[in-house]
């Protein structure tokens, strides 16, 4: 994977030669503008006072550096469910630092080459979690625990840049129950649950969670003029595309930047924009800021393509726009039936109470003799003692990698609508759950 860092000093270098951008232009480096901010006309949203005010998203990443200057102030106390902590420690090895380039997208104030996120009055509420490629990688990641501690936390947005394979081979389902009633959970709590669809396109195309899960807003990444990025994975559950190509971001090193491309980026800023549309409706809830974010898609479709899915995200349109007030949350509602049915599940009372035994012999019985130890009870204890073995290996294996399910035969195969079922491999959640895509340029290229 190719990548690159520049220090200030050589940025600033940089934006000498070039000359400094015109007033009025997108934000960022001249080499990577976050031109969103033009085509979505940012600058028009913020004078009107949408900023993303008194939203909180929650950011389900490798934590965030929450002491960098164009974060100061703008990342709440949350948690960290590997090591421990509040979740303002970015615990990726790599000076990348993926949480942290997720949150400056979001929310940094104007800093660092200029680069600033887009909903600067929204917070981040950091729940930082063990990926590969962070410093407590050998631990279990703990995805369902964090979605339920974002809406435990009064979480309006959960913004999830990553990932983990899935396959038909190893996996009953294409979402774990585990972590799909954690979505359900959060989703009863009245928020809004983002993650990327991944970076395998446009052949391989893996299904991955926990973006297949039902309720999540699936987001795929398009490049400046509206094209489907190359990399951004093709499923039927795609939910739209936002921006994923050349986007720059802040490195968890103060002085440090990355331009990168991917699904991880794409959904940083379709959870900015939800924050930008709830800031204008308060009130509107979890449900109406969706419906409002897919009526006003770009190259709207009917039908989801495993491409585009309902189209392309625009922010203006989603804050602007007349929105009829019927307009549906397709993403809820395609989760819903279930959604009732784990609820009321829930809400089933707990079976009677077994009967207190009846005092006293209710029978008479006889002690017999010990069994001999002949050879066909040898042959018992035997075949026991390895299935006993073969158990433990089992349990080894699946405590090794939580989302490794039960072995299915090898006949059985799951598949989405309209699409083959994928062959990959199951792969661990490595930071392709957080995985920062496919080349990371440098800044001054």
């Amino acid at each position: 994977m190719k990548r690159g860092v520049i220090a200030a000093a050589l940025a600033a270098f940089v934006l000498a030669l070039t000359g400094a951008a015109p007033a009025g232009a997108a934000p960022g480096p001249p080499g990577a503008p976050e031109y969103w901010f033009d085509s979505w006309h940012v600058s028009a949203l913020w004078a009107a006072g949408v900023r993303g005010q008194g939203v909180t998203i929650a950011e389900i990443d490798t934590g965030v550096n929450a002491q960098l200057p164009e974060l100061r102030g703008r990342v709440l106390p949350g948690t960290d469910l590997g090591v421990g902590g509040n979740g303002q420690v970015d615990r990726e090895v790599d000076g990348f630092g993926h949480g942290t380039a997720m949150a400056s997208i979001m929310v940094a104030r104007a800093g660092l080459l200029g680069i600033t996120g887009l909903a600067p009055d929204a917070r981040i509420l950091p729940i930082a979690v063990p990926l590969t490629g962070t410093t407590d990688s050998g631990l279990p990641d703990e995805l369902p625990e964090a979605v339920r501690y974002a809406a435990d936390h009064h979480a309006q947005i959960i913004s999830m840049s990553l990932g983990g394979k899935r396959t038909p081979s190893v996996d009953s389902t294409p979402c774990s129950d585990e972590e799909q009633a954690a979505v359900y959970y959060a989703l009863s709590k009245g928020a809004i649950v983002f993650a990327s669809v991944g970076n395998t396109g446009p052949t391989r195309n893996a299904v991955e969670d926990p973006g297949v899960c039902l309720g999540v807003v699936a987001v795929g990444a398009s490049d400046q003029d509206g094209t489907v990025a190359s990399f951004s994975t093709r499923q039927p559950y795609v939910a739209f595309l936002a921006p994923g190509v050349n986007v720059p971001s802040l490195s968890r090193i103060p002085g440090q930047a990355y331009s990168g491309s991917g699904t991880s980026q794409a959904t940083a800023i379709a959870s900015a924009v939800a924050a930008l549309v709830w800031s204008r409706y308060p009130k509107l809830g979890a449900r109406g800021v969706t419906a409002r974010l897919l009526a006003t898609l770009d190259q709207h479709r009917a039908t989801p393509s495993a491409a585009y899915g309902y189209g392309l995200l625009d922010a203006y349109r989603a804050v602007t726009a007349t929105v009829p007030s019927t307009a549906p949350d397709l993403i809820y509602t395609q989760a819903q039936p279930f959604l009732q049915r784990a609820t009321e599940l829930a809400g089933s009372p707990s079976p009677p109470r077994p009967a207190a035994k009846p005092v006293g012999a209710t029978g008479t019985f006889e002690v017999g003799t010990a069994p001999r130890l002949t050879p066909q009870v040898w042959l018992g204890i035997a075949l026991g003692a390895a299935g006993l073995v073969l158990l433990l290996v089992l349990l080894v294996v699946g405590l090794r990698n939580r989302q490794r399910a039960a072995t299915v035969p090898a006949e059985f195969a799951w598949s989405l609508p309209d699409q083959p079922a994928p062959v990959v491999e199951l792969e661990q959640h490595t930071t392709d759950r957080p995985r920062p895509g496919p080349g990371r340029p440098n800044l001054g290229q």
